[in-house]
Formats: structure tokens, C-alpha cells, sequence
């Protein structure tokens, strides 16, 4: 098996059907919201890059995309990015390559230079991730949609935890910031909540 990422919108069309076919299965049939274009799920201005762990015969094992964006908290800018669409072959879970896939991630985001990863998970996930590396950021919320419009992830009807990871020193040294506080994140309108 191998991982392959590309930029969402140059994905092969071959793996980029078999991504779709997983996320309808996930997310029956209008989740995740649809992008600008019939084979795009996210919002060009987040930079999706997808992550496909691919088996030897081509198989999409396990799928997710990294989204980034800018975002300043407690008066400090940062490179953000977070996981979404995260999705495992139903044949196949439990095995493990879901972990492998999010574990890879984690280290790309910071090999890309973000300053940090973020994201919300539904509570029994936080397991999962924690187990690829991310970490519980307690009683912290973020704020999706946009400023006009925003949601935020501890109104019904969720239930989400946030996960984190910090990458560069700049964000290391400020962690505690993010501890127990509300993210105004504003994803957009297509990506409401990564």
C-alpha cells in the first residue's frame, strides 16, 4: 500500500471517483456539502489536498483532506490546517489503515510548514485520533461558517470534540492559548466545520 496527495481538484479521475463513492457511502447523499464543481467537495480557498492510501491494485483504502487557511487567535497569526472528510473502506476498517492514513497526515501538516493542525471529531472518535497522534484540546470550541452566518460546533446537534497538534515553536509556545476557548475559524459557507 502506498499514500498518494495530490491538490483535490488533480486528482487522478480514476481515484478521485472511487474518494466520491466512499464519501457518499459516509455521508449519504448531500454530506459533505457540495463544492463548487460536481467532483470537488471542498472550497478551492482552503487548499484541499487529499490523502489516499491506496492498495496495490489502485483500491482507495482509506481517504481524507488536509484543509488551510489563516487564523489568528489571541492576537497571533497562524497557518492552520485540519482533517476532513476522514473515510475508511467498510470492508477494510479496523485494520488500521484509517490511523495510518490520519498519522501520515499529521506529519505532512507539519512538513508543509502549517503552524498548526486542527479540527473537530464527533466524541467517540477522539480515541481514534488521539491514537494518531493528535491531541485533545479540552473544552475548546471552534467557530465555522462564516461571521455573518457562524456555527459553532458545541450547538446541538453536535456532539464534536476538538483535536489539535502544534508544529512550529511559535505555536508550541503559545498552546495553552488554545486550551479551553473558541476558535473563530470561518471556513465558509461550502466547508462550514473542518
Amino acid at each position: 500500500m502506498q499514500i498518494l496527495s495530490f491538490p483535490e481538484a488533480d486528482t487522478p479521475a480514476a481515484l478521485r471517483a472511487q474518494v466520491l463513492d466512499l464519501q457518499r457511502q459516509a455521508w449519504p447523499p448531500a454530506e459533505p456539502s457540495p463544492g463548487p464543481h460536481p467532483t470537488l467537495t471542498h472550497d478551492p480557498a482552503l487548499h484541499p489536498r487529499s490523502m489516499l492510501l491506496v492498495d496495490d491494485d489502485g483500491t482507495v483504502v482509506a481517504a481524507l483532506d488536509v484543509l488551510s487557511k489563516p487564523l489568528v487567535h489571541a492576537g497571533r497569526r497562524y497557518r492552520a490546517g485540519g482533517l476532513s472528510t476522514v473515510v475508511t473502506r467498510s470492508a477494510v476498517r479496523g485494520r488500521g489503515y484509517g490511523r495510518r492514513l490520519v498519522a501520515a497526515a499529521r506529519t505532512a501538516m507539519g512538513d508543509a510548514g502549517l503552524d498548526l493542525g486542527v479540527f473537530t471529531c464527533d466524541r467517540p472518535l477522539e480515541p481514534f485520533y488521539r491514537s494518531a497522534g493528535w491531541r485533545l484540546l479540552p473544552g475548546t470550541h471552534l467557530i465555522g461558517g462564516t461571521p455573518q452566518c457562524p456555527l459553532s460546533s458545541d450547538r446541538p446537534p453536535f456532539d464534536k470534540v476538538t483535536m489539535a497538534a502544534f508544529f512550529s515553536a511559535e505555536a508550541r509556545r503559545h498552546h495553552a492559548a488554545f486550551r479551553h476557548t473558541r476558535l473563530a475559524l470561518y471556513p465558509g459557507t461550502i466547508d462550514r466545520l473542518w
